[in-house]
């Protein structure tokens, strides 16, 4: 899960600096992966959380 994020992250500084530096789709490309990669991560950690409360019922 920790390393969704990480990589979340990653793409998210990247789409930071091409934007800084003018590359728009560069910039967009890296901020689309980030928003899903984020998204998975949520996803997956919600069904983690509704596994874990459903083993202990």
């Amino acid at each position: 899960m920790g390393s969704l994020l990480h990589w979340a992250v990653i793409f998210l500084v990247v789409a930071l600096v091409a934007a800084f530096l003018g590359f728009g789709g560069v910039a967009g490309t890296a901020m689309s992966g980030a928003q899903m990669l984020f998204w998975v991560a949520i996803a997956l950690f919600v069904v983690s959380v509704v596994a874990g409360l459903i083993r202990r019922a």
